[in-house]
């Protein structure tokens, strides 16, 4: 039986999300400090307005989704303040509308100066400006006149949660976004992509 080109990039693409989530799932990682390093995976579905949008209630989802694995480095840590620097890239794999790979990478600043992390760990962080290349154009990022571009800005919002007592463990929430930078990149007219997903990392 002949597998179609879309069949195996699929394929190729879930095989390395699953050795992921089993190597996040043992024991020797579980026992793992909170490091500078980190990986994890992360999985959402498309909607159709920016993050300011999403985060005002004004978004609409669609049958397309992202499924990624995601690791990032701390760089710099502010010796006064809860902040730092971190390097963040990402590879995935989007289907529904269309089967396309992507990957990214961006330096992003997170704060985790909250009151109640003795209860809750929490932080948040911020990637405005990165690099997005996906192996085709998205259907979904074309202008009026049907152009689009496969290299585009990376943004993301991310919410980060762990355990006080387990902070090399954490769950998050992040607004994955695509754009031209205000026309900047091009001005075929086309917003770009956005997803919310959630995910899951180790940091050691």
């Amino acid at each position: 039986m002949k597998v179609s080109p879309l069949s195996e990039t699929m394929v190729r693409g879930s095989v390395p999300l699953c050795l992921l989530m089993a190597a996040l799932a043992s024991p020797a990682l579980a026992l793992a400090e909170e490091g500078d390093w980190s990986i994890g995976a992360y999985a959402g579905k498309y909607y159709d307005t920016e993050p300011a949008g999403f985060l005002n209630g004004r978004a609409n989802f669609l049958d397309h989704h992202l499924m990624a694995v995601t690791a990032k480095k701390t760089v710099w840590r502010s010796a006064s303040w809860p902040l730092s620097l971190e390097i963040d890239g990402m590879l995935g794999i989007q289907s529904g509308v269309a089967t396309l790979g992507e990957v990214a990478v961006a330096p992003a600043l997170r704060w985790s100066g909250f009151p109640w992390n003795d209860t809750l760990h929490t932080s948040v962080s911020l990637a405005p400006l990165g690099l997005s290349y996906t192996t085709s154009v998205s259907p979904l990022e074309l202008g009026q006149e049907g152009k689009g571009s496969r290299v585009l800005n990376w943004l993301f919002i991310e919410l980060a949660l762990s355990s006080p007592r387990q902070k090399s463990s954490e769950f998050f929430a992040r607004l994955h976004h695509r754009c031209t930078v205000y026309d900047l990149l091009n001005n075929y007219g086309a917003n770009g992509e956005d997803f919310f997903t959630l995910g899951f990392r180790r940091k050691f």
